[in-house]
């Protein structure tokens, strides 16, 4: 009968770890890929509400969704998508505010 009774299974709580690399296996270019686009976009984003800055935002804005569209087409993860998709919509919204304000002129 010792047998049949076990002591209470204790069980450590871990952390969720944020990871873009869900199915196990390692992408570091396509992670880095997805860096690029949200930082840009969204630094394209904030520099399309400045009007002198209309020609960084608007090069900015082009380069992220450039980019974010390619590494959406190579992307093997949903979390890459995730921030994929965040940094060229943001990254489109700063390159229109861009040209609205000059774009290259």
């Amino acid at each position: 009968m010792p047998d049949t009774v076990s002591a209470p299974a204790t069980t450590a709580r871990r952390a969720p770890r944020i990871t873009l690399n869900s199915d196990g296996q390692r992408h570091p270019l396509l992670n880095a890929t997805a860096a690029f686009t949200l930082i840009a976009g969204v630094l394209s984003f904030v520099l399309g509400l400045i009007v002198q800055q209309h020609l960084v935002a608007t090069i900015l804005g082009m380069a992220s969704f450039a980019v974010g569209l390619l590494g959406q087409l190579l992307s093997a993860t949903r979390e890459e998508r995730i921030l994929l998709i965040s940094g060229i919509v943001a990254g489109f919204v700063g390159m229109g505010l861009g040209i609205a304000h000059g774009g290259f002129g």
